[in-house]
């Protein structure tokens, strides 16, 4: 609109001076009639008053276009000043947007971990079992440290039993092996089982992984060796219960004679003693 305003006022600017020659043009043969004495005073007077109407419209029309283009410009600069706060706005706005899609990552960030938590709040079972010493209850929070267990779980499946035996009784001990069991958790009987296997190792022969060079020192001659644990299966293990740590005495029959029928005799009555006496050992 305003370089409209500007245009039409250099329009007529134009209109004005050609106003103003066609005058001076129109002047000119009647200052020859003047030196001729052909031309009135009237004559003269209004060809002046015409100059000076033209003269004075220029000058309008001039100060017309200058404000006309003052006004172009102003509207210009106060464009620019618009274009270059809303320009400002938008990146505002830009950096905001920025904010809040981070703000969006990191909230979804802590729903994940949080439903990760709570996924692992459920305890399920690798087999079938029951827990023991159970530490925690609905609700309540364990640590994000993981420092010692919360539950024992113990599996039902495949229970068996450990016996230990110093060294030189394992020298006639075999896979396969016969075997009788005497519980403390059950006075007055005795269970049949198998030998399954050796463990041959004990926590004596481990060492901790270190830069210290071992010291050896004469083992003392009273101190009882390292024992090894022998694994055993009862033949009817269905019908028997085995808590974790039960208690007990095992007899193994390497060969048949006069010490296994003994051996017998002495496991039926660890188990009779357990049932008239209990003993605390």
């Amino acid at each position: 609109m305003f370089q409209a305003d500007v245009e039409a006022a250099a329009q007529k600017v134009d209109r004005s001076k050609s106003e103003l020659q066609h005058a001076k043009f129109q002047r000119q043969p009647s200052e020859g009639l003047d030196t001729k004495g052909a031309r009135t005073e009237e004559d003269a007077q209004k060809w002046a008053a015409q100059m000076d109407a033209g003269e004075a419209a220029v000058k309008e029309a001039e100060a017309e276009a200058d404000r006309a283009r003052l006004r172009y410009q102003s509207n210009v600069d106060s464009g620019n000043i618009t274009i270059a706060k809303a320009y400002a706005e938008l990146q505002q706005s830009r950096a905001a947007l920025e904010l809040a899609l981070a703000t969006v990552d990191s909230t979804k960030a802590q729903l994940e971990l949080a439903q990760y938590y709570l996924d692992n709040t459920t305890m399920v079972a690798p087999e079938d079992g029951h827990i023991v010493n159970l530490q925690v209850q609905p609700g309540m929070v364990a640590g994000t440290v993981q420092v010692g267990g919360i539950a024992s779980f113990t599996v039902d499946a495949d229970r068996y039993i450990l016996a230990s035996f110093s060294q030189e009784t394992l020298k006639y001990v075999r896979v396969g092996q016969p075997a009788e069991v005497a519980l403390d958790l059950y006075p007055r009987q005795v269970f049949s089982a198998k030998v399954d296997s050796i463990w041959w190792a004990n926590g004596k022969g481990q060492y901790l992984p270190s830069d210290i060079l071992p010291t050896f020192y004469p083992t003392d001659p009273e101190a009882p060796q390292g024992e090894f644990a022998v694994k055993l299966y009862l033949d009817e293990r269905a019908t028997v219960g085995l808590p974790i740590g039960t208690q007990g005495a095992v007899a193994i029959y390497t060969t048949p004679g006069a010490w296994s029928d003994l051996r017998r005799i002495d496991i039926r009555a660890h188990s009779w003693l357990n049932w008239r006496y209990p003993l605390p050992f």
